[in-house]
C-alpha cells in the first residue's frame, strides 16, 4: 500500500512538472538542459503525438543507389589516374610455371 501511494506521488509530481511552465530557479551544481518536453496544453489537455513519417525501402534505395554509383565513377576515375602516372600500376605475375 505505501509503495503505491509512493509512486503515484511521484507521477503526479512528474506530471506536475511536464505541465508546468520551467522556472527561472536554479539549483546550486545542476545544470538545466533546455529540451521541448511539451506533452500537455496549459490547460492540462495531452497534445497528439506528431506525426511520423515512415521511411521506407523505396526512400533508402533513392538515396543510397545514387550515390554508391557516384562513388563507384570516382574510384575507377581516380585509379586510372593512379595508373596514368605509375604510381600505382598492378603486376602482371605469371603463376603458370
Amino acid at each position: 500500500m505505501a509503495s503505491a501511494l509512493g509512486r503515484l506521488v511521484r507521477l503526479s509530481a512528474v506530471t506536475k512538472a511536464r505541465c508546468s511552465p520551467r522556472s527561472s530557479v536554479s539549483v546550486p551544481g545542476r545544470t538545466v538542459t533546455p529540451s521541448r518536453s511539451a506533452v500537455c496544453t496549459s490547460s492540462g489537455a495531452i497534445l497528439p503525438k506528431p506525426k511520423k513519417t515512415p521511411f521506407g525501402l523505396i526512400r533508402i534505395a533513392v538515396v543510397v543507389v545514387p550515390f554508391l554509383y557516384v562513388g563507384t565513377q570516382i574510384s575507377k576515375n581516380f585509379a586510372a589516374v593512379l595508373e596514368e602516372h605509375d604510381i600505382f600500376v598492378p603486376e602482371d605475375d605469371d603463376d603458370d610455371d
